[in-house]
């Protein structure tokens, strides 16, 4: 109930009830200017706050000494008005003089412990900054949490440096083999086409005489075996010529169900002499996948012969088309003589083979042709129970990172 005396525009009003006229528009202007008034900009209202009001620290430090010496002066002047004049000046005059030397001797004590390491601290960051990692702080010694600050500091110099090193070794590596690579690459292109025409000529004469000798001849089992070595040396050379110049891959949507299984339809021809098993599951409501089918065939015929030739009995290959990490996946797996564990991480590497007959060559380009299409090859074994290789590769190439090698 109000009294005569207060009228109805006294009593408080609702912050709500505020209007943009009269005076109440410096309030509204400072709190349209608050942060909390905007919370998509806050952060660069606040930002924007802290950059523009920077207060230097020995300010900061020497503010709540100068409080606290202000107060006490007043307290001791209030102490002394019983004193005489000439009395109390002096010793408010002792007070002041005490109070600017408290001051000096903060500000002193201040600087010499927390302003000269925060500038050389300074200074060694901006070194690093430009590129200089051997820089280090010289108040690392100190037995408090500035000198932790230093220490930590060096410790942090000092991976960086090790890291550093650690980095330019592996570069200088791996230029030193990209150099080694590249001869090799050159050097075999060469000797691949001196090597394939006599080849040729060679084959053809075979072929002549093949046809030539009688069928109760001896030798036509020596033309055979000639044959098939010729064609081995062809495949060799082949699989150089294609290693040292890779093709980039020509994709396109298909059916990766069809690819696989015409690598399956090949490989079961390889093994119809013994007794082993080349089962295949497709996935028949997988997206069609760009790749470049001639090279995923490639691929897959490689790792179906190399499970082949790991069984030396009877055995089954299991492949398995489907899909994972937003990837199409196809899975081989056998039951043959399993890779130590010490020669998986370098089953991809070129020239790299355990067969007596092999040129190391055939899993090092299956390895960069799945890389070529963003993709990647998995790759687990147990000695004694057999491997499987998992290829990966991304439905759709133009909207995949490059895979890690």
């Amino acid at each position: 109930m109000l009294s005569r005396t207060q009228s109805p525009a006294s009593r408080p009003l609702p912050e709500t009830s505020y209007t943009t006229a009269g005076p109440r528009m410096p309030e509204k202007n400072e709190r349209i200017m608050s942060p909390e008034s905007s919370p998509t900009h806050s952060s660069q209202k606040e930002d924007f706050h802290l950059s523009s009001v920077r207060v230097n620290w020995q300010l900061k430090a020497i503010l709540p000494v100068g409080l606290v010496l202000l107060g006490g002066l007043l307290l001791f002047t209030l102490a002394t008005l019983s004193l005489r004049d000439p009395d109390r000046h002096a010793l408010l005059i002792l007070a002041g003089a005490g109070a600017v030397a408290i001051c000096a001797v903060s500000m002193f004590v201040l600087a010499y412990l927390v302003q000269r390491p925060m500038v050389e601290l300074q200074e060694k960051i901006e070194q690093v900054s430009q590129g200089n990692l051997d820089a280090a702080v010289s108040f690392a010694q100190r037995n408090d949490e500035i000198g932790d600050l230093g220490r930590n500091f060096n410790h942090m110099m000092q991976q960086l440096r090790e890291s550093r090193a650690e980095i330019e070794l592996l570069h200088r590596t791996q230029i030193s083999r990209a150099e080694h690579l590249a001869t090799l690459g050159e050097l075999a292109t060469g000797l691949a086409h001196e090597i394939r025409n006599p080849l040729a000529g060679i084959a053809g004469v075979i072929e002549i005489v093949g046809r030539d000798l009688p069928a109760t001849s001896p030798a036509r089992a020596v033309v055979k075996d000639v044959r098939l070595e010729i064609g081995r040396i062809s495949r060799t050379l082949t699989d150089l010529l294609e290693t040292a110049r890779p093709r980039h891959p020509e994709v396109r949507l298909s059916n990766l169900n069809t690819t696989v299984e015409h690598a399956v339809m090949l490989a079961r021809q390889q093994v119809l002499s013994r007794p082993i098993k080349i089962e295949l599951q497709k996935a028949h409501d997988l997206p069609e996948v760009e790749h470049d089918s001639d090279q995923v065939h490639q691929v897959l015929l490689n790792l179906l012969l190399n499970a082949v030739q790991a069984m030396e009995g009877a055995g089954t290959v299991h492949v398995e088309i489907g899909s994972r990490d937003d990837c199409a996946s196809v899975l081989v797996s056998d039951t043959g003589r399993g890779i130590p564990p010490q020669n998986l991480p370098n089953i991809f590497r070129p020239f790299f083979t355990t067969k007596g007959g092999g040129t190391g060559l055939g899993l090092s380009l299956a390895h960069r042709i799945v890389e070529d299409h963003h993709g990647r090859i998995e790759v687990s074994s147990a000695v004694g129970k057999g491997s499987t290789f998992t290829v990966l590769l991304p439905f759709h190439m133009s909207a995949a990172p490059i895979a890690a090698s």
